[in-house]
C-alpha cells in the first residue's frame, strides 16, 4: 500500500493506494480540515481510524511507501510554510509510519508530477493551442495560496522545477488594478501575487471595490468569503461580487501569462488548485485567456500556448503517490 496526500492550509486530502506493478489503484480517501488537528501525525492517525477495517482475520496491509505534497518549501526534509498551523518533518512522519523515509514535495511539484497519470477527462481545455514537443510546461494553482512550478525536458523525461512565484510582487495591468495595489499597500508590508490571486484575495478585492457592501460570511468566524463571493458572482446576485470575480480572474490570467513568458512554456500551461474548477463557467467566458495573452508583442505567441484547467482536485495526491512509488523496489 502507498499512502499519499495533499497537505494544504485549509484541508488535507489523504489517500491509500494499492500497488499494481507500475500503476496505482485508489483504495480509500478522505479530506480532513487541517486546523482541526494539533499536528500532522494526529491527522494521519485519525485517517487510519476512519479507513475501513480489513476482513475478519486478515492483517491490515502495511504501508510500503508514503509521499506528501505540501503547501510550502521543503528544505533538508522539513517544510517551511506560511499557511500551515504546524511544522512537518519527514523523519518524524517516517517514524510514525514505520518507514525509513517519506517523500515530501512542494504541492505544485506533486501536481506537476501527476499530469502524465491523469486522463483526458481530468482537464478542461481553455485554448487548444499548438503544443511544441518536449517544450517547457508550466503549472499555476490558486487556492489558500498561489503556487507555481515548471516542467523541463531533460532529453528523456520531464523534471519539475519548483517556484515561489506566488511571493513575487503583484504587477497591475489596468487603472483599477493600480488603484487596488495602492489600496493594499496601505495595510500590507508587501503586495505579492498571493495576496490577491488566492482565496483571501476575493474579500480584499470586494472591500476595495465597495466597502459598504457586506455579506454574512464577512462577519462570521466560520464564514468563507471566497466561497460566497464566487457563488454570488457566478449567480450574478451581487454586482460587487460579479465585478470582484472578474477582476480576480483577470489578475489570475495575467499572472499565468507572465509565467508562460518567464518559462517559455510552449508545451502548455496548466491551471490547477481548488478554485479554478469551482469557477469554470467564468473561466470559459474568455476574460482569463484575454488577460493571459495581453502581452503586446508576445500576444500572438501566447495565443498558441495550450491552456488547460486541471479539474481533478486530487492531482497532487496522485503525483505524490507516484513519486513515492518510484522509490519502491
Amino acid at each position: 500500500m502507498i499512502l499519499a496526500g495533499d497537505v494544504g492550509g485549509t484541508k488535507c486530502n489523504l489517500g491509500l493506494f494499492a500497488r499494481q506493478g507500475p500503476s496505482l489503484r485508489p483504495v480509500f480517501q478522505r479530506r480532513l480540515p487541517t486546523r482541526d488537528y494539533a499536528g500532522f501525525e494526529d491527522l494521519i492517525e485519525d485517517f487510519f481510524e476512519q479507513a475501513p477495517a480489513p476482513e475478519s482475520g486478515a492483517p491490515r496491509p502495511e504501508i510500503e511507501a508514503a509521499g506528501f505534497g505540501v503547501a510550502g518549501v521543503v528544505v533538508d526534509g522539513s517544510l517551511h510554510a506560511e499557511n500551515l498551523p504546524w511544522v512537518l518533518n519527514g523523519s518524524a512522519i517516517a517514524r510514525k509510519l514505520h518507514l525509513n523515509e517519506v517523500v515530501l514535495l512542494n504541492d505544485l511539484t506533486a501536481t506537476a508530477l501527476s499530469l502524465d497519470h491523469l486522463g483526458s477527462h481530468d482537464f478542461e481545455i481553455l485554448n487548444q493551442g499548438v503544443p511544441v514537443p518536449n517544450a517547457t510546461k508550466a503549472v499555476i494553482a490558486a487556492g489558500t495560496g498561489l503556487g507555481e512550478a515548471s516542467l523541463l525536458w531533460d532529453g528523456q523525461q520531464y523534471r519539475v522545477a519548483p517556484s515561489e512565484g506566488g511571493q513575487a510582487d503583484f504587477a497591475p495591468r489596468s487603472e483599477v488594478q493600480i488603484q487596488l495595489l495602492i489600496h493594499l499597500n496601505k495595510s500590507l508590508p508587501q503586495v505579492s501575487n498571493e495576496e490577491i490571486i488566492s482565496g483571501r484575495g476575493f474579500r480584499r478585492i470586494h472591500e476595495f471595490l465597495n466597502p459598504s457592501v457586506r455579506h454574512a460570511s464577512f462577519d462570521s468566524a466560520d464564514g468563507d468569503p471566497a466561497r460566497e463571493i464566487t457563488q454570488r458572482g457566478l449567480e450574478r446576485s451581487c454586482p460587487v461580487c460579479v465585478e470582484s470575480l472578474t477582476l480576480w480572474i483577470e489578475a489570475y490570467g495575467a499572472e499565468a501569462g507572465n509565467m508562460a513568458l518567464r518559462t517559455v512554456a510552449l508545451g502548455g500551461v496548466f491551471v490547477a488548485g481548488g478554485i479554478a474548477p469551482k469557477i469554470l463557467p467564468k473561466l470559459r467566458e474568455g476574460s482569463f485567456f484575454r488577460a493571459f495573452c495581453g502581452k503586446r508583442e508576445f500576444s500572438e505567441v501566447l495565443a498558441r500556448v495550450p491552456l488547460s484547467v486541471v479539474v481533478n482536485e486530487d492531482a497532487p495526491v496522485w503525483g505524490a503517490a507516484y513519486q513515492a512509488l518510484s522509490g519502491c523496489k
